[in-house]
């Protein structure tokens, strides 16, 4: 059984930066497009960013775009999100999820009801 652990947040002033982690396991890790997902109380989750199975493209929303860096280590199971430059609204548990072979640039890629595997989440908070 796949299961998706995410790491790395943490409290952080604006201007910061954080690395979170996910680390995939009981399964073909190779096969899945990788995304994240972030959620503040009260709303639904948003896209953040995917990457393609082998690490060959990678789509961002507008709102971070410039400012993270999604990435993945196939032989360590592992998919990685490299923030800078972060924002109070920035602020938002960060799960990481996946689909086999997903296209990456597509509208469904954005909407988390396409996903059927979650991690726990990680809380990213980010002062001013």
């Amino acid at each position: 059984q796949v299961q998706l652990v995410e790491s790395g947040g943490g409290l952080v002033q604006a201007g910061g930066s954080l690395r979170l982690s996910c680390a995939f396991s009981g399964g073909s890790f190779s096969v899945y497009t990788m995304a994240w997902f972030r959620q503040t109380p009260g709303k639904k989750r948003d896209f953040v960013a995917a990457i393609s199975y082998n690490a060959g493209e990678t789509y961002y929303a507008d709102s971070v775009k410039g400012r993270v860096t999604l990435s993945r280590d196939n032989a360590k199971n592992s998919m990685y999100l490299q923030m800078n430059s972060l924002k109070p609204e920035d602020t938002a548990v960060y799960y990481c999820t996946g689909r086999r072979f997903g296209v990456v640039r597509t509208p469904s890629t954005t909407d988390d009801t396409n996903y059927g595997l979650w991690g726990q989440g990680t809380q990213v908070t980010v002062s001013s």
